[in-house]
């Protein structure tokens, strides 16, 4: 800014934050050093040299002590980003799992029957309608057999009794054993510990025998006992093909009875 007071015809430029009455501030300097230079500086007594040597002793101890952690932490790094990973996928699997107001996804319910025989159920979804039953969607039941045989049984919906080991299935049902039978019909009832299946419904059933067509079945799989019930139709094998040779041999004493 300009100085209003002229000077030789010619206005002076002076500094805005310039002080030209320095004389306070150079005294309250003044003091402020004499104040300084005359502090006294005392020497620690025993007891803060005693703390100050055990705070150098601990952070001897305690330096060394966190880089060695902080190297562990390094090396086992992978490991725990092992674990992490496998923490998140179980969490994932549960969320997969998923249980609400009785209702689950992917079940799994294992037994034995009465043989030691092991059998497992597979549903889509299920729900538990008190502390017995379960209502199934989309059930699969795997059988063993004797003489390590094994059914595959499958329908659209199915009742399983934890207690009573019986399953109930409707829509749909297809069952399938290792010998080639194939059976198929829209109901059927499973004895799981005594390894029985009964229906009273039309079934269809192919095999090595040939096909059949009745009004109902019984299969106790254990006993090798399989009966069709009420009126239907049986085409074997042995009617569409050349006579096997037992019956070769039978005709053959026949005409040489003759």
């Amino acid at each position: 800014m300009s100085d209003p007071t002229p000077d030789n015809g010619e206005h002076r430029i002076r500094r805005e934050d310039f002080d030209p009455n320095r004389t306070e501030s150079l005294a309250r300097l003044d003091n402020l050093r004499r104040a300084a230079f005359q502090r006294i500086r005392q020497a620690p007594n025993a007891q803060e040299l005693a703390r100050r040597r055990s705070l150098l002793g601990f952070a001897k101890w305690a330096l060394p002590g966190l880089a060695l952690v902080l190297l562990s932490s390094i090396a086992a790094w992978p490991e725990i980003s092992h674990l992490m990973n496998q923490n998140r996928a179980a969490l994932k699997e549960m969320a997969r799992l998923r249980v609400e107001s009785g209702n689950m996804e992917q079940a799994t319910y294992r037994g034995l029957d009465a043989h030691d025989h092991l059998y497992m159920i597979t549903a889509r979804t299920t729900h538990q309608q008190g502390p017995d039953r379960v209502d199934l969607v989309e059930p699969v039941a795997d059988i063993q057999l004797s003489g390590n045989s094994w059914a595959h049984i499958k329908a659209d919906r199915g009742v399983y009794m934890q207690h009573e080991q019986t399953l109930d299935l409707d829509d749909n049902v297809v069952l399938y054993r290792d010998d080639g039978f194939l059976l198929n019909g829209p109901s059927a009832d499973l004895d799981l510990k005594a390894d029985v299946i009964a229906s009273r419904d039309w079934v269809h059933a192919e095999g090595p025998f040939g096909t059949q067509d009745a009004q109902g079945y019984f299969l106790d799989q254990h006993a090798g006992i399989m009966q069709f019930t009420g009126p239907g139709l049986t085409v074997r094998n042995d009617d569409n093909g050349p006579p096997s040779a037992a019956a070769r041999l039978h005709l053959q004493g026949l005409k040489t009875e003759k």
